[in-house]
């Protein structure tokens, strides 16, 4: 068996593929539109891919491709040129195809005939549904034993599949005046002069003979369905932006357009919303993921990170199982649908996971700090307890302070970091380190998760656990800052291997430290120096590994590439302990890349420098969108404008330090507790209309609030 997400090398897309993506579904496609099987390509619903070929001929050659584009996150439109019946390209045919996901696929066509002669064609879709699972997909291991079903009826083509838990998949495929063959549908017509001929083609999964609930249909509208619905909701509530800088705007609305097309839903509680990782591979619940990205979300909508900590309390662990790596109180890695899940690691949750439990920890105390519902932050408080209970008992391997990894099995996650990748942990001269192993930045995590917890308590009035906590907290920064800093090379180990010995290579992990606030004041210089040297900054963001360690690669998945949401966390580390120049350096560099990715950050791209290529080189397998990258201008915007509410102070913090061509920063609509306030930033000028009332705004430096408010940036603030 594999591990859900242990290989990296996936199935590449084709150059100028567009996607298509509501809740768990989307549709790759090349920019013709058609589906050729290739790669990643194909319409995806509940981790399973329903359409494996949609390739539309007229009159038995394929569109000559004019334009092909997302009108939204769901919705795509292809224009094409067919041929006439003789052969000929140069013909006043045109083909307008308008493609929506949602609970299957939804292709309305348009031929367009510009003669003053009619026009009869013949129009062929051919058609194929493998009902490949997306791990199978993803690690190339596809072609079933026995190939799906196909049965055809009134203009109908169905494909069906069973696994070996017998549990049944399937896909209808039907057009109004089709003729279904074995191939796909057929269209014989007349296309009267200056005249259209329309049609619409509905692909419909199927479980167990089941379809979904409001599955499309060809007389009712595409934009009256569910997803439609709800990315309009989501376009009302979000907050509205105005920068100067037409590319910074740009990035961010299209962030915050990525993070609605993200967005899963609890069908057993339809109000609850939380963030999927990414597409191709990762459209499900990722725990470290999804409350990262969530966390750098707030500024857009806090309801995400609410609806990630309530869906994932519901999968915490109750027991100990090393099949599946579930343990009393730890928080799931992954979660997935898929024919194969249940196959793959014992479930259709996956524990394999050092971080996400502090991470849950972190983020219901940064929910408090935004203002959230009182309910629901203290429904979650007992999730958070238990949380740290798995920390202490069964995160904390052998009762020394750290929390390590390592995998109980022989199908489980390797490396259970954030650099989850099989070669993701080694030392400076190249070696692999060996389980168990305690990343730094966990630690820096279950420092932020103590600190967290304790000012959860303090507001509570809780100061048996206000008290547990703080002492928990300091004695693991101190044990830390001993065990992991090396002193002769100024910088700290990523990690502490099996033998306790430091992992020495220079990665920006450490920059995660600097985020949670783990890192002593006396070395936090060396370590922004480090962070921002030649080695580690491309000039567009952080390499994951510096380029002078011995696993260095530039075109690797964790050793040597940029991760935008990466490069956010560290620009926040190093504002918090106000390194403000090279944070807005990093901030201004991602903004960069993003115009070069058309205002759409990748998961990751090549770690090449400025020096080596002009334009950031993408990598080949990285999802788009993803929400990790989706959700970093987003946090960058936090960064540059220093903004930093505190419902446990009754304060707000705002600070700007916007570069001059940035320009002017304006949202409307942010969502503050339970209040909508306006922010308006100019240079190091910033103001807040609409506060809720008893809300205090200060403006002071950023430098002065960190060293005598006690408030740091980012809401992991020191316990007393």
């Amino acid at each position: 068996m594999t591990a859900w997400n242990e290989d990296p090398v996936a199935q590449a897309s084709v150059p100028g593929a567009v996607t298509v993506v509501e809740g768990t579904s989307f549709c790759i496609s090349g920019p013709s539109g058609d589906i050729h099987g290739g790669g990643a390509q194909g319409a995806y619903y509940q981790d399973t891919r329903v359409v494996s070929r949609w390739v539309l001929t007229v009159n038995g050659a394929p569109r000559e491709p004019l334009t092909g584009r997302n009108q939204a996150a769901y919705h795509a439109e292809f224009i094409g040129r067919g041929r006439s019946a003789d052969g000929k390209f140069d013909t006043p045919l045109v083909v307008q195809h308008e493609r929506h996901v949602g609970p299957g696929l939804r292709d309305d066509i348009v031929i367009r005939n510009y003669s003053a002669q009619p026009a009869t064609c013949r129009i062929d879709l051919a058609l194929d549904a493998d009902l490949e699972d997306l791990f199978d997909i993803k690690g190339g291991n596809t072609g079933k034993a026995e190939p799906p079903k196909r049965s055809i009826g009134h203009e109908v083509l169905s494909f069906t599949s069973e696994d070996s838990d017998g549990q049944r998949r399937g896909v209808t495929f039907q057009a109004a005046g089709s003729t279904p063959t074995d191939e796909g549908l057929t269209f014989h017509v007349s296309i009267p002069a200056r005249g259209t001929w329309t049609t619409s083609v509905i692909a419909t999964p199927l479980t167990n003979g089941e379809s979904p609930d409001e599955p499309f249909s060809a007389t009712a509208p595409p934009d009256g369905s569910v997803g439609v619905r709800r990315h309009r909701a989501w376009e009302e509530h979000v907050p509205r932006i105005s920068v100067t800088d037409t590319n910074v705007q740009q990035t961010l609305v299209h962030s915050q357009q990525d993070l609605g097309s993200l967005r899963i839903f609890d069908p057993h509680h339809p109000g609850r919303v939380a963030v999927a990782a990414g597409a191709p591979w990762f459209m499900a619940l990722f725990g470290r993921d999804s409350l990262l990205a969530s966390y750098m979300s707030l500024m857009v909508d806090p309801g995400l990170a609410a609806g990630t900590l309530q869906t994932l309390a519901g999968l915490q662990g109750s027991k100990v199982d090393t099949d599946c790596e579930e343990e009393p109180g730890r928080i799931p890695h992954e979660v997935r649908l898929g024919t194969t899940a249940g196959q793959s690691l014992g479930g259709t949750a996956y524990y394999g996971t050092a971080d996400a439990t502090p991470l849950f920890v972190v983020l219901v105390g940064e929910l408090s700090r935004w203002g959230a519902d009182p309910e629901v932050v203290n429904s979650l408080l007992p999730h958070a307890d238990r949380a740290i209970e798995w920390m202490e008992k069964y995160g904390d391997r052998d009762g020394d302070g750290f929390i390590e990894y390592q995998r109980p099995n022989e199908h489980g996650l390797v490396n259970q970091g954030w650099k989850d990748s099989p070669d993701g942990i080694n030392f400076a001269d190249g070696r692999m380190a060996e389980a168990p192993i305690a990343l730094a930045e966990v630690q820096a995590y279950a420092y932020a998760a103590y600190v967290a917890r304790s000012l959860l308590a303090r507001e509570a009035g809780d100061a048996a656990v206000e008290r547990r906590c703080a002492e928990r907290a300091a004695a693991l920064k101190q044990a830390f800052n001993e065990k992991f800093w090396l002193s002769e090379k100024g910088y700290f180990a990523l990690a502490l291997d099996k033998n306790k010995q430091p992992v020495d290579s220079c990665t920006s992990n450490m920059g995660h430290c600097l985020w949670a606030g783990i890192v002593d004041e006396d070395k936090a210089s060396l370590v922004a120096e480090r962070l921002m040297s030649a080695e580690m900054f491309t000039g567009w963001g952080i390499r994951t590994l510096a380029s002078d360690m011995g696993a260095y690669n530039p075109v690797s998945y964790h050793n040597g590439s940029v991760w935008p949401h990466d490069t956010a966390l560290v620009a926040t580390g190093l504002m918090r302990y106000g390194f403000v120049k090279e944070a807005g350096q990093l901030a201004l560099g991602l903004f960069d890349a993003a115009k070069h990715f058309g205002g759409q950050l990748p998961e990751l791209f090549c770690g090449f420098g400025r020096d080596d290529f002009s334009e950031p080189v993408p990598y080949p397998t990285a999802c788009s969108p993803q929400a990790w990258a989706a959700a970093t201008p987003i946090q960058l915007a936090r960064v540059l404008l220093r903004l930093d509410p505190d419902f446990t102070r009754n304060v707000l913090h705002l600070a700007p330090i916007l570069p001059e061509e940035v320009g002017e920063f304006q949202a409307d609509n942010v969502l503050l507790g339970s209040s909508r306030i306006s922010v308006r930033a100019s240079g190091v000028n910033g103001s807040v209309a609409g506060l809720p009332n008893g809300l205090d705004l200060r403006t002071e430096p950023w430098l002065e609030l960190v060293l005598h408010d006690e408030v740091v940036l980012h809401g992991i603030s020191e316990p007393e």
